[in-house]
């Protein structure tokens, strides 16, 4: 479809190339380190990561989509590897306002008028703003777990127990023994995530590493606990972000064509599936089968194809 070849599939025989030059771009209150795949006039295309991952969950699917004519820009987000904050005065905020904003302005910095989006958890969630409240800004969005904008004002009530127990991890953040924790054990955290979060990923120790020297970042155990306390209102977020927040609190609709999707081995979030009313432009709902939390990673053709896909229901709107 429009000229399009067919998505490229990764064999295991093929030598896959795992690392760019990182390349830094000021940004908002950021420098920005990013990945760059692709011709610079190719279809923009912004991946976004979520925690604990990093730039490498799209490293497969990036090969795949810049075969295809994109352009694809993989962003640190803020906490993150080289990713940093331009002055020690500015709030070192984790609340979903700042995500947006953070590749809202991103997108400013590198001239990109519009881009196709895709993103998953914490970058799922920027993702979904920028498409919710700037949707003259998307060509089309694929987001892990759907609709990943907070209802911050029923963070009070419930979830089910089962779901209860896998969010233990949020709840130890909102703990100051939580906090030292993160900052004593920050790889081991995470590596617990992972094997909880994607049973049937069989990540070897050098996928982890690769990915775990980002939380290296000074500032990542500081974004990280604010990010799961604002959710809860249990603190104040960052007051320029207030107006952004205000407006996520209506629970906005997304218009820009959308694919949405879950692992069906997700050992955090269920299915997603009822998010559908939330949006209400073209729209797919589908499960990678035995994918786990990590989508891109786990499932990168997938990925990549849901990517190509959603500028296809763009394309013929």
């Amino acid at each position: 479809m429009n000229g399009m070849k067919p998505a490229g599939v990764i064999k295991r025989s093929e030598k896959i190339r795992v690392s760019m030059d990182i390349n830094k771009i000021k940004a908002g209150v950021l420098e920005v380190a990013y990945l760059e795949y692709g011709s610079p006039d190719g279809w923009p295309c912004i991946l976004m990561h979520g925690f604990p991952y990093d730039v490498h969950a799209y490293t497969k699917s990036a090969i795949v989509l810049q075969a295809q004519g994109a352009r694809v820009i993989i962003p640190y987000m803020r906490g993150y590897g080289p990713t940093r904050f331009l002055s020690t005065n500015v709030m070192r905020s984790g609340e979903q306002a700042a995500f947006g904003a953070d590749l809202l302005t991103f997108m400013d910095a590198l001239n990109i008028q519009c881009a196709v989006l895709g993103g998953y958890d914490w970058g799922g969630r920027a993702a979904c703003i920028v498409s919710a409240l700037r949707p003259d800004r998307v060509i089309a969005l694929v987001s892990g777990n759907s609709y990943n904008i907070q209802n911050i004002s029923r963070s009070d009530e419930p979830a089910d127990p089962k779901s209860e127990a896998a969010y233990w991890y949020q709840y130890y953040f909102h703990s100051e023994r939580g906090r030292k924790g993160l900052e004593k054990n920050r790889r081991a955290v995470a590596n617990l995530l992972w094997s909880m979060w994607s049973p049937d990923w069989n990540f070897t120790l050098e996928e982890f590493e690769q990915t775990a020297k980002s939380f290296d970042n000074p500032d990542f155990v500081e974004v990280v606990i604010h990010s799961y306390r604002h959710r809860y209102g249990l603190v104040a977020g960052d007051p320029q972000f207030s107006d952004i927040e205000q407006k996520l609190a209506l629970q906005p609709k997304i218009s820009v064509p959308a694919i949405c999707i879950d692992g069906t081995s997700d050992g955090v979030s269920g299915s997603t599936q009822s998010h559908s009313t939330k949006f209400c432009g073209p729209y797919e709902y589908r499960q990678f089968e035995t994918a786990g939390h990590n989508l891109p990673q786990e499932k990168p053709n997938d990925w990549a194809k849901a990517i190509i896909d959603a500028k296809h229901l763009a394309d013929n709107r």
